[in-house]
């Protein structure tokens, strides 16, 4: 049997879907425990040139804290990873599995608007940055960036084939979808679901309090000084701040996070051109339509609204 400090549940994506607000909500339960660290990427082996978490011990650290029945975490690069579904299958065949989904089109704007502001895309305009992914023949291509484990942005939005690869791991019987606008309209509901399917005390409220609401960066600059520091600060640091690897970093990363709250602001984003929607939404159709097969669910005010 797996201890109860080894992850037992996994929030898989997709990304803007409201995956860290079910992250928050769930670490309130007392039944359940989540790193206050999200996103630890681990299992996503085929997504990144290194690895975020450096050992299977490292990553475990992460839930030794753990006092409740059931440790899981929430990272929503799983979901369109293709070595995650076996990955995770391998370190726990027993394990759930959370799937959070949203309309195409809405969730491409709010990640465009995250990568901004992450300074993990460089690209203002979301047109210019749909057009840069398409080669001349229309297919999608990996476009270079600074950080080269982001795929381009239609990859994130294969629900499709990404929910399959799930259900054919793990079963459908371990593996629960959720919609976004379903988790808007009724936060309480979608709560409730989450814990009846992870098989805990389904009555417990949280505190529901919005998160990551609309954000940009007053400084372009500074955002990508914090970022990527030029490496002869970095040996400065190093000369002037004996002390361990490990320890430096801590305090590198804390500083870091203090510039970077500093550098944002609360913005309302702006209104999506409706012919660039409209565009998407005929896009995304044939899609939409193979997801709303799978899932049994009519969607079609995803392509239609």
């Amino acid at each position: 049997m797996k201890s109860t400090k080894q992850p037992s549940f996994f929030i898989v994506g997709a990304p803007k879907c409201g995956t860290t607000a079910t992250c928050r909500y769930l670490a309130q339960h007392p039944e359940l425990f989540i790193p206050p660290q999200k996103e630890l990427y681990y299992f996503d082996f085929d997504l990144r040139s290194q690895p975020k978490v450096g050992s299977f011990e490292q990553y475990l650290s992460f839930f030794e804290p753990g006092k409740g029945k059931m440790c899981g975490e929430g990272s929503t690069s799983y979901l369109r990873s293709q070595e995650a579904p076996k990955a995770i299958y391998d370190f726990n065949s027993d394990a759930k599995i959370i799937i959070m989904l949203r309309e195409p089109v809405s969730l491409l704007y709010s990640l465009h608007s995250q990568r901004l502001y992450d300074g993990n895309e460089t690209i203002q305009d979301f047109k210019q940055v749909l057009a840069a992914e398409l080669d001349s023949n229309n297919n999608v291509i990996r476009r270079e960036r600074r950080n080269k484990e982001f795929f381009a942005y239609r990859e994130v939005v294969k629900f499709s084939e990404q929910i399959e690869r799930y259900f054919n791991t793990f079963g459908k019987e371990q593996v629960l979808v959720i919609f976004y606008e379903d988790f808007q309209q009724n936060t309480s509901k979608a709560f409730q679901d989450i814990l009846n399917f992870l098989e805990v005390t389904p009555d417990f409220q949280p505190e529901f309090v919005r998160v990551n609401s609309n954000k940009t960066v007053k400084s372009r600059f500074l955002l990508n000084l914090v970022k990527y520091p030029p490496s002869k600060l970095l040996e400065i640091g190093k000369y002037f701040i004996p002390l361990p690897q490990a320890t430096r970093r801590a305090i590198l990363e804390g500083v870091k996070e203090k510039i970077k709250r500093a550098n944002t602001q609360f913005k309302p984003r702006s209104s999506l051109d409706p012919e660039l929607k409209k565009t998407l939404q005929k896009e995304f159709t044939p899609e939409i339509k193979q997801l709303s097969q799978l899932l049994e669910r009519d969607l079609t005010h995803w392509y239609q609204s």
